[in-house]
């Protein structure tokens, strides 16, 4: 069969995600869908996955997508005809350290609020349901008897006849060698047979299932897709005589994974430096593998023979390595690219392609139907990735450390090592001539805390209190008792320019923007069902001119929600990313307004620059504007300094803030000032699926507005009532700490989750934020009832409030 000349979705990639779109958007019932396969499918990395199949991952919305596709492929068979070799093994997690231990019963916590079986076991237990490890030096482990294991190739195979069977053409041997454009949208793609016929197709959409070749697929089109391909290594051992079905093993701990496979044992590594390979794949890579580096390998060996005796006697079959594609953060890549308004992106799976393919396909098919994400998909959202990303010495440095990240301590705060100090602020090097610890957020070096003048100035991570515990304690109750400074250069500043600037800041933000200048609104940008897609706060800096400052990771995908929705309704504005522009210091604290006053003749009181509002100014002997908001609860302003004045204004900070005992604070405090006064943190608290009137921020949106995005959703849910509430939540008990996902318990029975969680230093105890499924209650009866936070398996209470436990009325921030 000739392939068509016209298409509504060319899907370019036919391994299991291209597969799986297609299959989905066939069921969603789309009709003239290609898919396009340079060679074979699963050719490229497909046919050599190991087939785990698990369903808990990171968060709510990923174990979903997961539990999904573990049901899918336990469905295609009898839909298909085709066999999967899906089967519900169950999976063991074994823990040789204490913190492992801690994690994982952490995990086993979170996986009971994400509602996966989950069951803690002891090291004998571990045994009985394992019988060939060897349990020395094991503290504990978690069995997930849900947990399973499938045939890659026949995945893939079975969602292609699925597709076909619901009209949709699927094609082996053709090459896309380029895109065609107009403008911001795709047109269609050029092609190029095995026998090197070539011709085009005239597309709706096209979708980059690539794989390894997703970021070459994704230049063709100018779009941003960055993943780099790396040596992964597993060995298969001869026949085991007796060997039955297992449960999958893994022991991150020793960065091996176990599979009995055919009555054959497939011992699998996540090594700590991995092996790049290339972003230059070779033309005719088809069913390939790499070269064997059995050094590289023997490491894991050695200690896996120790662990699962047998291996000293099963000859080895086969040694095999093959690539697989990695993205800078380990989380794969979903969605509508930025740079264009058709072309989406399925690929980099981080060696978990098939447990994800399943679901990805599910949730890419949806949204490109609807038009909208059908929930929130910000963990993998491609538009989360910095144009930087994509480069090639960039990718092959952090790919080094990515693969190995997925068996490593995921501890909390945990940074990459690699790839850093692209980004830096105007106040780099100030930073850290004064004991900066420097994290990094989308490519920017941030000052997290800062080291004592003995003290190391690094990481020493920990599931209890680390070392930088009573360095943010220290920087915490400076802001809270005297003034604290701290580096904001990263947030994102978008700039809106234009006749129309009024009227489309009207449209996007659900609050009133028709202020006078100077005056700085709290809000945020809603879809139509009111959910937040983005959490900012905008000044309005003259008659056609905003300012828009967003978190430094969503800038880019807030400016480009922000030009979609200008260019939907023709509005007259030009929109500019000027982050770089201008370096911003946090001034906060009781004591930051006579601080201003010593470097700066302008006037900081309440008449001339109340809560709210934001001034030209002098200060030293240069020029900066300042902003009258606070992100930490407290009186302060937000010092903005163009970059070429930053290092004299830092300095005039600097010098003055001696007399006053400044303490140079970090991100870590901002986050736990922040979580006392029940600030949002958006991608945690808030998100695109979170009713703006549910997350307690219908203060934040004017209801009698005219028509703005999101407004029919916020009449509707005034009209039915709230479902749920986010609520904040204080342990009783000073000890244990809070990150996220743990378990909330009322009146003894599961009611949700923690969406973040830090330590609250002025109050003494760790504090949280989560929802509370409460359709039709009123509240007091709710806040009325007993709470209590699963801590890594331990019950611990809480006390629940929905207003700040810190400075309720905010009293502090306007003085």
């Amino acid at each position: 069969m000739s392939l068509p000349t016209s298409a509504r979705v060319v899907i370019i990639g036919g391994g299991v995600i291209g597969c799986s779109v297609a299959y989905h958007l066939a069921k969603q019932g789309w009709t003239d869908i290609v898919l396009l396969e340079r060679k074979q499918l699963t050719s490229g990395t497909t046919w050599h996955a190991a087939g785990l199949i698990a369903q808990l991952r990171a968060t709510k919305n990923m174990t979903k997508l997961a539990k999904y596709s573990q049901e899918l492929y336990g469905d295609l068979a009898a839909e298909t005809g085709v066999e999967t070799g899906f089967k519900r093994c169950g999976s063991i997690t074994v823990a040789l350290t204490e913190e492992r231990q801690e994690e994982i019963m952490r995990q086993a916590a979170m996986a009971r609020s994400f509602g996966v079986e989950a069951e803690p076991i002891s090291p004998e237990e571990v045994k009985k349901r394992y019988e060939h490890i060897n349990i020395d030096g094991v503290v504990g482990g978690v069995y997930l008897p849900l947990d399973g294991q499938g045939d890659p190739a026949n995945i893939a195979q079975a969602l292609a006849k699925g597709a076909r069977q619901n009209g949709a053409l699927v094609k082996e041997g053709y090459l896309v060698t380029g895109v065609q454009k107009e403008g911001r949208r795709v047109t269609g793609v050029t092609w190029e047979d095995k026998d090197g016929e070539t011709g085009s197709i005239e597309a709706d959409h096209v979708v980059n299932c690539g794989g390894m070749w997703g970021h070459s697929v994704g230049k063709m089109a100018g779009v941003n897709v960055p993943l780099h391909a790396c040596e992964h290594f597993y060995i298969v051992t001869e026949n085991v005589p007796g060997l039955t079905q297992l449960p999958v093993l893994r022991v991150p701990d020793e960065c091996a994974y176990y599979k009995e496979d055919a009555g054959k044992m497939l011992l699998g590594a996540f090594e700590p430096v991995s092996k790049p390979w290339t972003l230059d794949i070779p033309k005719d890579f088809e069913f390939d593998q790499l070269p064997e580096d059995f050094d590289h390998f023997e490491p894991i060996l050695e200690a896996a023979v120790e662990r699962m005796p047998m291996l000293a006697e099963a000859g080895i079959h086969t040694f095999f390595n093959g690539p697989e594609s990695f993205t800078p953060d380990d989380a794969y890549h979903l969605g509508l690219a930025p740079e264009l308004d058709n072309f989406w992106v399925a690929a980099g799976f981080n060696s978990i392609g098939i447990q994800s393919a399943g679901g990805a396909g599910q949730a890419l098919a949806q949204w490109m139907d609807a038009g909208e994400k059908p929930f929130d998909l910000g963990d993998v959202d491609i538009s989360r990735m910095q144009p930087f990303q994509g480069n090639k010495t960039y990718l092959f440095e952090r790919s080094k450390e990515t693969l190995g990240l997925l068996y490593a301590d995921h501890f909390p705060y945990l940074q990459k090592k690699t790839a850093r100090g692209v980004r830096r602020t105007p106040f780099h090097h100030h930073l850290m001539e004064r004991g900066a610890v420097m994290g990094e957020l989308a490519g920017w070096e941030r000052a997290n805390w800062f080291a004592r003048e003995n003290q190391e100035a690094e990481y020493q991570y920990s599931w209890q209190r680390q070392n930088f515990f009573d360095n943010v304690r220290e920087e915490h109750m400076a802001v809270r008792q005297n003034v604290g400074m701290y580096d904001m250069s990263s947030f994102g500043k978008i700039r809106v320019a234009g006749r129309d600037a009024e009227a489309f800041m009207n449209y996007v933000g659900g609050g009133n923007y028709s202020v006078d200048n100077g005056k700085i609104v709290y809000t945020q940008f809603l879809n139509s069902k009111a959910g937040i897609e983005a959490d900012v706060t905008v000044t309005r800096m003259g008659e056609f001119e905003y300012l828009v400052v967003t978190p430094a990771a969503s800038r880019l995908a807030d400016q480009t929600w922000m030009e979609r929705a200008a260019r939907a309704k023709d509005f007259d504005v030009v929109i500019t990313d000027t982050t770089a522009a201008e370096g911003v210091l946090a001034v906060m604290g009781p004591r930051s307004r006579e601080l201003l006053q010593a470097v700066s003749p302008n006037d900081f009181g309440n008449d001339v620059n109340p809560f709210g509002t934001a001034q030209e100014i002098e200060i030293g002997m240069g020029l900066a504007r300042v902003h009258r908001v606070t992100y930490v609860g407290e009186l302060g302003w937000e010092v903005y300094v163009s970059s070429d004045m930053a290092g004299h204004v830092f300095e005039t900070l600097a010098e003055a803030g001696f007399d006053f005992g400044m303490r140079l604070c970090g991100m870590h405090m901002m986050d736990t000032c922040r979580i006392e006064k029940g600030f949002r943190h958006f991608g945690h608290d808030i998100t695109s699926e979170d009713h703006v009137m549910e997350a307690g921020l219908g203060f934040a949106v004017k209801k009698d507005k005219p028509d703005y995005m999101g407004r029919d959703a916020i009449l509707k849910k005034q009209d039915e009532g709230l479902q749920m509430r986010l609520l904040q939540f204080k342990l009783t008990d000073p000890e244990p700490l809070l990150y996220h996902a743990e378990p909330v318990f009322r009146n003894g029975e599961l009611a949700g989750y923690l969406t973040s969680g830090s330590y609250g230093h002025q109050l003494g105890a760790a504090m949280g934020m989560g929802y509370i499924q409460c359709p039709g209650e009123k509240l007091a009866d709710v806040l009325e009832d007993d709470f209590e936070i699963d801590v890594a398996g331990k019950m611990v209470k809480a006390e629940v409030s929905s207003k700040p436990f810190y400075d309720p009325t905010s009293e502090r921030v306007k003085v």
